[in-house]
Parts: structure tokens; sequence; C-alpha cells
């Protein structure tokens, strides 16, 4: 038995070691550190303009309907939106229509970005789903995520840029 729990134990650390990694690779190298000043259009027909972000902490978050790690991690940010900003892009997802078909399917309630041609994701430079950034209270990029991350995750990361 200890060998098996051995064993589980250095398959889990070997596990979030090639994560990690993975999203190290896969990050976006972007050319600006501050959150651009844009105006985005909601598909509830809602404007957003990144400005009202820069004075507190934010979270946004690439995503498809089409990628099965994003089908599996949408929840997560359901639920966090209901504590902090999130806004989410929808990249090459279909018409809005699909995309809120897809949304109240899973009863998932946040701001959301229909970059249909994927503009938006060419200019964060996103080359893998999902991708998610975190801005600290002045719009800087402070943490930036490829691939899976948990809800918690993203309230830690959040905690320590409050210190």
């Amino acid at each position: 038995m200890k060998k098996f729990i051995k064993e589980g134990i250095i398959t889990l650390i070997l596990a979030f070691i090639l994560v990690n990694a993975i999203s190290y690779f896969k990050r976006p190298d972007l050319t600006f550190s501050q959150l651009p000043a844009m105006q985005l259009p909601t598909i509830s027909g809602e404007q957003i303009d990144t400005k009202r972000y820069h004075d507190k902490p934010f979270v946004l978050h690439f995503w498809a309907t089409w990628c099965p790690t994003c089908k599996l991690e949408i929840s997560n940010f359901n639920a966090l939106a209901k504590e902090v900003d999130v806004l989410t892009i929808a990249v090459q997802s279909g018409e809005n229509q699909e995309i809120k078909a897809f949304m109240k399917e899973r009863d998932l309630h946040f701001p959301l970005v229909n970059d249909q041609q994927g503009i938006l994701a060419k200019k964060f430079d996103i080359h893998a789903f999902p991708t998610t950034f975190i801005f600290d209270k002045e719009g800087k990029v402070a943490f930036s995520e490829v691939g899976y991350t948990s809800t918690w995750g993203i309230k830690l990361r959040l905690w320590w840029l409050s210190l």
C-alpha cells in the first residue's frame, strides 16, 4: 500500500510539473504589459470599456466552445464572476446565438465577448485555449496561464495581488 501511495504522489508531482511547463512554454508573448483600452461589445448587447478595470484586479479569459478543456473549466468562471471582475472572450465559437445557446445549456452568466474572427486572440497572442490573464489594479499583466485553471487558483493569485 505504501508503494502505491508513493507512486501516486510521484505521478501527481510529475503531472503538476509537466502541466506548468506546458503552460510556461505556451504562454502568450505579449507586446504590451498594460491592458489596452478597448470598447468591446458583449453578446448581450452591453458595451464594455476596459478602462473600467484599471483600478482593481481583473480576470480576462480566452476560451472556445469547441475546446474540451474550456468546457471543463468554464463553470469555474461562472462562480468567479460572482465575486470578482471577469471578462471572457469566446474565440471562433460561432454566431452570438450559438454561444448564447451554449451558455444557457450550462447556466453560465458572465460578461462575454464573441471574437468570431479571432482578432482579439491575435492581439493577445493566444496560441492555445483556454488562456487566462490576471491584471493587477494598475492594469498590468500580473499572471497568465494556458490550460485548465481552477477557481481557487485564480482566487489565490488575486489574493496575492491584494497584499
